[in-house]
């Protein structure tokens, strides 16, 4: 362990979302030599791609939605636990500062690093703030963003606002120096189409469709790759068949890193994470944001990339087999066309966003820890003075 070494807290929410910039960022401190802690809930604690090195510790999510007051009582029930239970991390952590995803188990996490004055920084991974971090933004001391514009974020805090991009996994990263794979007016055609935990279905209904409605020249020589809700495989196989398209379908792809580098078009949810990874590769896609995402934030995410020109959006709504096929055959046609925008994609990606936000993070902080674990009793005392305080007010 060198001089340098601090502790950090990274508070995030149970989702992949949330997570994996957290991970990434976990991944640089902890090669930069520092000692990183994790607050999520028990979906969080669960997800895939926690580095061996981050302990997880978790925290109620204190949900405050709905119109029932009785959720309201148990929501901030879960709230006030889950910053008394952040509190006593810190007490033995002493973190330099606290990093926060967005997402509910970041709230309580905040609150109590607010309450002893432990530096705070946001990062928002979508081109919309989020609910938790735009109750924060005017009280942090920065916000890291993903997005050059950023909706719901007040130009007033525009000193607090560093733009360093959204984290990506290194397995992805690595992606980005080699090229597109080569499309010509022979090759085969690979698409990858992956719809998340949420909304898949409309996928499964429309992209077998849309595929077969293809010049008969493109059509016989797809290359299909489709993530599938498990109680629509069966049906999403069939429909293939009936077309006659090859078609590789699985509820989940461990090696999906791999099938990215493979793939000559994208067609899916336009989720932050998503968007990232396109961007970081260069992939060029077919944008179907999730209508029901809080504050339309997958509309929002799709901008850059439209606007580059690496990508395509279209509203649930007017997502057909017809449109779909229409923005293909307008993407494929000329097999430049595919190149240029996963060019255009590339060029929105931000490669060095994990060291970038870490650079950002450690910059805040006092004097850097020379032990493993160090507790002072006068910061412990300090901390409680602070948070009878904040009870009272």
């Amino acid at each position: 362990m060198t001089a340098v070494s601090r502790h950090y807290v990274l508070a995030a929410g149970g989702t992949g979302g949330h997570l994996i910039p957290a991970f990434a960022l976990a991944t640089e401190l902890d090669a930069r030599g520092h000692h990183v802690a994790l607050i999520t809930d028990t979906r969080g604690a669960a997800i895939p791609g926690k580095p061996d090195f981050l302990p997880a510790h978790i925290l109620p999510e204190g949900r405050i939605a709905g119109k029932n007051p009785l959720g309201w009582l148990r929501g901030a029930k879960g709230v006030w636990e889950g910053r008394a239970m952040a509190l006593r991390l810190f007490e033995t952590f002493e973190p330099s500062a606290v990093v926060g995803f967005g997402g509910y188990p970041a709230l309580p996490t905040m609150l109590a690093a607010r309450s002893v004055k432990i530096p705070t920084v946001l990062h928002e991974q979508n081109a919309v703030l989020g609910r938790v971090n735009r109750r924060f933004a005017s009280r942090v001391d920065a916000i890291a963003t993903s997005c050059a514009e950023v909706d719901r974020l007040s130009p007033r805090l525009a000193d607090k606002v560093t733009l360093v991009g959204n984290p990506v996994r290194a397995d992805v990263l690595d992606l980005r120096d080699k090229p597109f794979p080569a499309f010509t007016a022979d090759s085969l055609f690979r698409i990858l189409v992956t719809g998340g935990s949420q909304g898949a279905r409309v996928l499964s209904q429309v992209v077998p469709d849309g595929l077969a409605m293809l010049p008969p020249a493109l059509r016989s020589r797809l290359q299909v790759i489709q993530q599938c809700r498990p109680e629509d495989i069966d049906a999403v196989r069939e429909r293939y068949a009936t077309h006659g398209i090859p078609a590789e379908l699985a509820t989940y792809f461990e090696d999906m890193q791999e099938r990215l580098a493979d793939a000559h078009l994208f067609i899916g949810r336009a989720g932050a994470s998503t968007i990232a990874e396109l961007t970081a590769v260069g992939r060029p896609a077919i944008l179907i944001p999730l209508p029901i995402a809080t504050d339309d934030h997958q509309a929002a995410n799709t901008r850059e990339i439209v606007a580059a020109g690496g990508a395509r959006s279209i509203r649930q709504e007017k997502f057909t087999a017809v449109e779909l096929a229409k923005q293909i055959q307008a993407m494929a046609q000329h097999p430049e066309t595919l190149a240029n925008a996963a060019h255009a994609a590339w060029n929105c990606g931000y490669p060095n966003a994990a060291a970038d936000l870490a650079d950002l993070v450690e910059s805040f902080g006092g004097e850097p820890l020379m032990d493993v674990i160090r507790v002072q009793g006068s910061s412990v005392k300090a901390g409680k003075e602070a948070l009878a305080l904040e009870s009272a007010e």
